[in-house]
């Protein structure tokens, strides 16, 4: 499995903007198109920037903030739908494989973390192991000593992209290091589809990662090494979803995993008997999932998978991507979608327009915002996306007052969904048209806050300068222009 780049995550109310006025000019247009990438993707690799163009301060000090200990709420579905994700999380792979039997680790599950460990990471470990005890039921523990269920390892970031080059981390099975994962892939020794039953597991992950997506490598990695092995677009509800758009396990997530190491399954049983048993076993798990209203929503087809794919491509030309967009709304109109899946095409299809095509790219944000706000199944992280895209074109086009309300509706909800890097993003977007508002002082302060939760979200200093310069580059202050 493999977890690819992440997401700045968050919420707010539905968009309004005024239409786009003048050319918003090339450094505000590069900028846009940064920020558009990295909500699919890792720290950007931006080349120059408009240096100082935020205000910020020659050093950035100051802690790092971070949020306190998690806890999912409980799935807003019927169990008639919680078994039929169950089937396809757990006997289907992303590729489309399958697999025949049902396998999970038996007895007792130990943890433990090597290599260049970043900071955050082992309290993030603790937090989670916590929650999966708590949540799921699992016996899950750290342990310092060899020979663990699962090992995370952090390795060179460049070692993992030369054999992983679109993932940000992933797991792999029958394996406790990333020397016994190099020699054991030539041999098909990682296969997922052997395995009768997970007796050794290793994650992987970049050592030089921010703490943030350090977290949100534990958390999806983790849980698929113990569990699930697909990821379904439509599930919004999921860190099993590669809009990547949650970054820690929900409740949903919880419940899948409480119903794979609950005593009536074990490894080794087949689709059709886990099948019989799903019914009676959600029915305990979740007695308030039996009378909820069932929404069935057909499988997603693979077309719509690889254009979406295509979409998010870093290896893909930005005609490519804009073109995989099209070709993902488009099969989404004809099936007659309105859930999160057409939703999460349409908001691509709208930030891979900004650049060239701001019209639109409007057009298709404020849409993606009326499917997510229509569903029964998103939050407002999913809002937040469309909200923080639309505040930062405001910023391009002056509208300073339309950037501050789209980005300060969206903070609430980027903190409730943990994402630290958006919280901080929106504040900065913020700070930008508070400074255009000619409120220094207030702006000044909104960026110091954003700076510390950039800290947690971005990680190095270098990543944090290079988010604030690129949105300074969005103000017409930033670009010079401002009347």
């Amino acid at each position: 499995m493999t977890r690819r780049g992440r997401t700045d995550r968050g919420a707010g109310s539905g968009p309004r903007i005024l239409r786009p006025g003048a050319r918003a000019g090339r450094a505000a247009v590069a900028a846009l198109l940064v920020l558009g990438l990295a909500a699919c993707g890792g720290p950007s690799d931006t080349g120059a920037s408009a240096t100082r163009a935020s205000g910020a301060p020659a050093a950035l000090g100051g802690p790092a903030l971070s949020f306190p200990p998690e806890h999912g709420t409980p799935p807003r579905r019927s169990n008639a739908e919680m078994q039929a994700d169950f089937m396809a999380l757990v006997f289907r792979m992303e590729s489309g494989r399958t697999l025949p039997v049902l396998t999970r680790f038996e007895g007792p599950v130990t943890v433990r973390m090597t290599g260049e460990v970043p900071p955050f990471a082992g309290r993030d470990l603790d937090r989670l192991l916590a929650r999966l005890r708590d949540e799921a039921g699992i016996d899950i523990t750290r342990t310092d000593r060899p020979g663990a269920s699962i090992t995370v390892e952090f390795v060179p970031r460049a070692a993992l992209r030369a054999l992983a080059p679109t993932a940000a981390c992933f797991v792999a099975p029958g394996v406790s290091s990333w020397r016994d994962y190099r020699a054991a892939r030539r041999g098909g020794a990682t296969d997922w589809t052997t395995l009768s039953v997970r007796t050794r597991a290793a994650v992987f992950i970049p050592g030089d990662t921010g703490p943030q997506e350090a977290r949100d490598c534990l958390h999806e990695e983790l849980a698929q090494g113990l569990g699930p092995l697909n990821d379904l677009y439509e599930l919004p509800d999921s860190v099993f979803n590669d809009d990547n758009i949650n970054g820690v396990l929900t409740g949903f997530d919880m419940l899948i995993l409480r119903a794979i190491y609950a005593p009536e399954l074990h490894s080794g049983m087949g689709p059709e008997a886990v099948a019989a048993r799903l019914p009676a076993l959600f029915a305990r798990l979740n007695p308030a999932g039996g009378s909820g209203p069932t929404a069935w929503r057909p499988e997603t087809p693979r077309a719509f998978i690889a254009a979406l794919d295509g979409a998010i491509s870093p290896r893909a030309s930005a005609v490519e991507r804009r073109g995989a967009a099209l070709r993902a709304t488009t099969i989404a109109d004809r099936a007659g979608w309105a859930d999160a899946r057409a939703g999460f095409a349409w908001f691509l299809r709208g930030r891979l327009d900004f650049g060239s095509r701001p019209e639109p790219a409007i057009r298709a944000l404020t849409r993606a915002d009326a499917i997510y706000a229509a569903s029964p199944l998103t939050a407002g992280a999913h809002r937040a996306h469309v909200a923080m895209h639309l505040a930062a074109f405001a910023l391009t086009q002056g509208q300073a007052e339309a950037a501050d309300r789209l980005a300060s509706s969206a903070m609430p909800a980027a903190a409730e969904s943990r994402n630290a890097a958006l919280l901080a993003s929106l504040m900065m977007v913020r700070a930008e048209a508070l400074r255009l508002e000619g409120r220094a002082d207030e702006a000044q302060a909104q960026r110091r806050e954003a700076i510390a939760w950039a800290r947690y979200g971005l990680g190095s200093e270098a990543e944090i300068r290079r988010r604030l310069d690129d949105i300074g580059a969005l103000s017409p202050l930033g670009r010079g222009t401002a009347p």
